[in-house]
């Protein structure tokens, strides 16, 4: 008896078309049976005996001082008006007291000379306070452009 494959005369074969299935199901009984196994295995937690240890928390809001350079180039330490001789004695005394670092938050009219800002902030880092921000006014006010570019 002749064997044909898929329709044609007896004593031709053709090439099969179609994909044989049995081997990739094999294979994908084989990665669930690994899966089913190894999933629990996962899963469970290994316990961990970690130090106990004592400590004093740290203040979380640190010392935050305020100069504002306004339009006349006057200065505002903490909302008070001092002088420049006045504002480095403050800055002086509050460095110097034991603790946590302050911050200086600095804000300057948008006309302010460079120079000035400078001269503050170098004032500031003499006397030991080096964390400085510049704080700025919203949004709004910053859009504003001349069409000078100033």
């Amino acid at each position: 008896m002749a064997f044909s494959m898929k329709g044609g005369p007896v004593g031709q074969t053709q090439p099969m078309a179609e994909i044989n299935m049995i081997p990739l199901v094999d294979v994908m009984l084989v990665l669930l049976v690994i899966f089913i196994i190894t999933a629990p295995l996962m899963t469970q937690a290994v316990p961990v005996d970690l130090p106990r240890v004592e400590s004093t928390p740290i203040e979380d809001a640190p010392r935050v001082l305020e100069l504002v350079l306004d339009e006349s180039d006057q200065l505002h330490f903490n909302g008070e008006q001092v002088g420049y001789e006045t504002l480095l004695e403050l800055l002086a005394n509050i460095a110097s007291e034991p603790g946590l670092k302050p911050s200086l938050h600095l804000r300057a009219w948008r006309g302010a000379r460079y120079e000035r800002v400078t001269l503050l902030m170098a004032a500031a880092q003499r006397v030991g306070i080096t964390k400085i921000a510049f704080v700025t006014e919203g949004a709004a006010a910053n859009l504003q452009w001349d069409a000078k570019g100033s």
